[in-house]
């Protein structure tokens, strides 16, 4: 079955070309080296090339190195003011997936912009699409002055979202204006096609900018919605971990405190156990290292 004009599956849930290169380009994160280490997975853990995780297991001291940019090192040396941009489909899924890590940005005095791509017009049952855009635009707002963060819409409808050169470049402008240094990004393989379309168009946005920016993707509903997420990297959220809380459930029409307890909760005491901490949110960064091929085989 074909897909409407501009989603990102084209034929028969067949992954875009984009989308494939994503995910060619994260798996070869989690078979590199670089600037951080990969956590330990149990000894049965196998990629899909056969290949295994790392087996280290990382002090709370060392998930400090693990964590994105700046979290760490911020705390060391305050001086140096970043930019962050978080793209996501709808009101919450930035808030959902990765909350904590920009209530930690905020509060180490960085500058955090989220970008909706739509302002959730059929989120709520019974409102029109004016009414539930109204609604969901103040909560967001609500959201982000928890967070320390700035609110930008990137004028999509919620249930339409386009994919196309004029939807990459209208973002593409958005991001760019933020002079991000950092992205964070929802998973490309997700069974809500806004979901696909923000990381996308996110992605193409990360291209058209010269790829000067560390992309990053996070998780929102794993195993519902984000599918295939194998984590690069963690951040330790306990310390603000009920600031996240306040966020999300800021989202009152979406009944966030509910959406928080039957997911997200479980998520981050789950990453948590992987990081070795109370609660953790995961991500996946796009590698650009020099490395290339699988290693061990000498070309």
């Amino acid at each position: 079955m074909k897909e409407r004009a501009g989603a990102v599956l084209t034929v028969d849930g067949q992954l875009s070309a984009d989308s494939i290169k994503v995910v060619e380009e994260c798996c070869g994160q989690a078979i590199s080296t670089g600037k951080l280490r990969s956590l330990s997975a149990p000894a049965s853990s196998r990629s899909p090339v056969g290949l295994s995780w790392s087996r280290m297991k990382p002090s709370r001291r060392e998930l400090l190195g693990l964590t994105l940019p700046g979290l760490a090192a911020a705390q060391n040396s305050p001086t140096h003011r970043m930019s962050i941009v978080c793209v996501g489909g709808h009101p919450d899924d930035p808030e959902s997936g990765c909350g904590g890590t920009l209530a930690l940005y905020a509060g180490l005095g960085h500058a955090v912009t989220v970008i909706y791509l739509t302002r959730g017009e059929a989120g709520i049952p019974g409102k029109s699409h004016e009414q539930a855009a109204a609604i969901r635009t103040a909560e967001c707002e609500a959201s982000c002055r928890i967070l320390g963060a700035k609110p930008v819409f990137a004028g999509q409808i919620d249930g339409a979202t386009v994919v196309d050169a004029k939807a990459a470049e209208a973002l593409g402008r958005l991001i760019a204006a933020e002079h991000p240094d950092v992205i964070l990004t929802q998973w490309p393989i997700d069974t809500h096609l806004d979901h696909q379309a923000a990381s996308t168009l996110a992605f193409r946005a990360w291209l058209a900018g010269g790829r000067r920016s560390q992309l990053y993707y996070y998780e929102v509903d794993l195993g519902s919605q984000t599918m295939g997420f194998h984590p690069t990297d963690f951040v330790d959220i306990t310390a603000v971990r009920e600031k996240k809380k306040a966020a999300l459930f800021a989202h009152k029409s979406q009944n966030g405190e509910e959406i928080y307890r039957k997911h997200h909760e479980v998520m981050e005491n789950f990453r948590g156990r992987e990081a070795g901490c109370a609660a953790a949110e995961a991500f996946v960064r796009l590698a650009r290292g020099s490395n290339s091929g699988l290693p061990g085989l000498g070309l």
